[in-house]
């Protein structure tokens, strides 16, 4: 285990992430992940605070949809499902983002040049 943190810390050491900061290749994965991310929490938001806003000020969900449940009620789950798909989108995209910034890393220090 020595051994292991050792070789960590050594590769710490190596990175310059300055440098990598100020590359084109990671500016253009920040704007990617903002791109992807803003349009995604503004409509969490969005559809989150819709729920209070239209019971509070509202009668619009109070109609039955099926039976004797009303719309406030489908209204609620289909914030759980909403809150479950997108953190299915986010954990795939995430995935990506570190794939493209592990790369980025390895560009600037030097180990995607290495040949197995």
């Amino acid at each position: 285990m020595e051994n292991t943190a050792k070789e960590l810390q050594n590769n710490e050491e190596q990175i310059n992430y300055d440098q990598i900061a100020n590359s084109s290749e990671f500016k253009q994965l920040i704007k990617q992940k903002k791109k992807f991310l803003v349009p995604m929490t503004i409509f969490f938001l969005v559809f989150y605070f819709t729920l209070p806003i239209l019971t509070s000020y509202t009668t619009i969900l109070n109609q039955p949809a099926i039976g004797s449940i009303t719309w406030t009620w489908v209204y609620a789950f289909a914030q759980f499902i909403m809150t479950w798909a997108l953190c299915m989108i986010y954990v795939r995209k995430a995935a990506g983002f570190d794939q493209k910034a592990d790369e980025i890393v390895d560009q600037y220090t030097g180990k995607g040049d290495q040949t197995i």
